[in-house]
């Protein structure tokens, strides 16, 4: 068998709460041109300028909050390390090598792919794991992993997975977690991914087509597997079936957002409407997120709940991510598997 390195890319996470590092952190993810994807001069003068210096101090202590959770660690890490482990050991005795790094920050990919070049494999396999495709998760993982190697002098075979959104495993890890819940319980079920430019997926379209010229919320065809805001609609669709939901048991929104040109409905004010209506417990499925992290502990798990009791609601209810599920491990070892 051929000797083979897998690489499993995730976005990445401060070393430390500790402003400098965050403020590191958010410099060399908000660069990226994939993430903001303006001229670069802009690019430079708003991140550089305007966004990291406000942000980083505010941002600190909300890593601090999310370090506390993970008990004096980013969970991101920690899950994506457990995660790496569990995969070496399905893969013990075959040859196979399971690796992990961040897209920004440590491990990084520099030092984590030298070590794979040192290493000499006949193949790489490329795994990001972000669902979903979308340019500024995985494009970018990609993109970075590719100028690194394209300057090796021995190029082994390269695979890529570029998407998951309907593996059957990471759709029953996520199934099961949230069985553990009873859904009577709940007024309204929301389906929060994290949000994007509506200019990012429409140019995923060629010519003049747009986002909204297509069936996203409906159906994956040709033209819009690709789509962020499509492969989002079909894990939903996915999952739902899964868990006996029709369409008016749940809302699909989208979180993190910058502007108002991003992907809508918003998912905090989905939150707030349904307050408002006089709903008192909403469950929250973060799928786009593997891993727990900032955006589902702290963003949903506290932030959404604080806007939902200011509007006289009870309870936002977090499904947990799918973390080191056994499904979500089978999934990606099934993937993984395909390549070989």
């Amino acid at each position: 068998m051929k000797k083979t390195g897998v690489l499993l890319i995730q976005l990445g996470t401060p070393d430390s709460p500790r402003v400098s590092d965050v403020r590191s952190y958010l410099s060399e993810f908000l660069n990226d041109p994939r993430v903001i994807d303006l001229p670069y001069l802009i690019r430079k003068i708003l991140v550089n300028g305007i966004i990291v210096p406000f942000r980083a101090p505010k941002s600190a202590k909300i890593y601090k909050e999310l370090w506390e959770l993970g008990e004096g660690k980013s969970p991101l890490l920690t899950h994506t390390l457990a995660l790496q482990a569990l995969l070496q050991k399905n893969f013990e005795g075959e040859n196979v090598t399971v690796e992990m790094a961040m897209r920004y920050k440590n491990p990084s990919l520099d030092s984590v792919l030298e070590k794979m070049r040192l290493a000499n494999y006949d193949r790489i396999v490329l795994l990001p794991l972000f669902p979903q495709y979308a340019s500024a998760s995985t494009g970018s993982a990609i993109e970075k992993a590719m100028d690194i190697i394209r300057k090796w002098w021995v190029i082994p075979e390269i695979k890529v997975i570029s998407q998951f959104y309907d593996n059957p495993g990471y759709i029953a890890s996520i199934v099961d977690n949230a069985k553990k819940f009873q859904f009577s319980d709940y007024d309204h079920i929301l389906f929060s991914y994290h949000g994007l430019p509506e200019r990012q997926v429409d140019k995923v379209y060629e010519g003049t087509d747009l986002c909204s010229d297509q069936p996203c919320e409906s159906e994956i065809n040709d033209h819009n597997k690709f789509c962020y805001k499509a492969t989002s609609y079909a894990t939903t669709r996915l999952i739902a079936k899964e868990l006996g939901l029709t369409e008016k048991d749940y809302t699909v929104c989208f979180q993190s957002r910058l502007d108002k040109k991003w992907l809508t409905p918003f998912s905090d004010k989905v939150v707030e409407e349904w307050a408002e209506k006089g709903a008192k417990k909403l469950l929250v499925f973060s799928p786009a997120f593997v891993a727990d992290c900032l955006e589902t502990l702290i963003e949903i798990g506290d932030e959404y709940q604080e806007i939902f009791e200011e509007k006289g609601g009870e309870k936002v209810q977090l499904v947990p991510s799918s973390n080191t599920h056994p499904a979500f491990v089978a999934g990606l070892t099934q993937l993984i598997r395909e390549q070989l």
